[in-house]
């Protein structure tokens, strides 16, 4: 059986394939990150997870994809974790932008990811092409979960927010300096921390103006950054996967306006594309 991962710096879904290409597990960990979590992360995530340990001897291939597998020491690092657990299993190890161009099209255009983090690629049909390497949560990752929360925690703190909505966050969250400093220069994963403040931006009791400047800004900016670096931006359909680019998919479609952009489909969770493209390409199951 065929065990397939979609993995993020959050969490992490998996799906067991019987041969026909039905669901026979469903389960999700934490997330996975190679480059974010230190190997003994990983290995103890995946151990806690019980419907895991349950179907090890049944899973025969592993195809990971993940947040973080760009580059050739985290996904070496990753792959070796993944063969010790599911010791009777080949395990192949790729990047998230692959499962994202799988699960939302299978004819060439560019896709979009915006979740904890950030990225993009153009994808021609068969392979994805990356025009900007990802630098991560510090550098690049414009519209992700930590850019906003980086953007609400600035504007708290500049008053730039609004009393009625700065007092709701505060009831929320805790705000002090103290907290946010350590969390943010002390502890590990300061990405995933920042990218828990972005659901106050989907679930506060009033959504107002600020919040869609907000979120119109970050797009704003990834998409003069993160896909207009293609040059075919114009002529093909622009994805988008995750839970950000799903709740705030009225805005997006408002900033490719100016773009003359043409918006195709938005994702939520490419783990449930991914099991079409198996059934269809992998396990051909007609």
């Amino acid at each position: 059986m065929i065990l397939i991962a979609d993995g993020g710096s959050t969490k992490c879904d998996w799906i067991l394939l019987d041969d026909e290409g039905e669901v026979v597990t469903k389960t999700r960990t934490k997330g996975l990150n190679p480059a974010v979590f230190k190997p003994h992360i990983l290995k103890s995530r995946l151990q806690e997870n019980d419907a895991l340990k349950q179907i090890i001897p049944k899973v025969s291939r592993v195809d990971f994809y993940g947040a973080g597998c760009g580059t050739p020491t985290p996904i070496k690092n990753l792959k070796g974790i993944l063969e010790d657990y599911f010791n009777n299993a080949e395990v192949n190890v790729e990047e998230d932008m692959v499962a994202a161009a799988l699960a939302a099209t299978t004819e060439p255009g560019i896709v979009c990811i915006l979740g904890t983090g950030s990225n993009s690629c153009f994808f021609d049909g068969k392979k994805v092409h990356m025009e900007v390497e990802s630098l991560g949560y510090v550098l690049m990752d414009e519209a992700s979960g930590n850019y906003f929360g980086k953007r609400l925690i600035r504007d708290y703190y500049y008053k730039t927010m609004g009393i009625d909505m700065s007092k709701e966050f505060a009831k929320r969250y805790d705000l002090s300096a103290d907290c946010i400093k350590r969390n943010v220069y002390k502890e590990e994963n300061p990405n995933t921390y920042l990218a828990s403040f972005a659901e106050f931006i989907f679930t506060a009791q009033e959504r107002n103006g600020y919040f869609y400047k907000l979120i119109y800004e970050g797009m704003e900016k990834f998409i003069e950054r993160r896909v207009m670096c293609y040059k075919q931006a114009q002529n093909v359909p622009i994805h988008f996967i995750g839970s950000i680019a799903f709740f705030s998919e009225d805005i997006i479609r408002d900033v490719a306006k100016r773009y003359h952009l043409n918006i195709g489909n938005v994702i939520r969770r490419p783990i449930d594309g991914l099991i079409s493209h198996y059934k269809k390409n992998v396990l051909k199951v007609k």
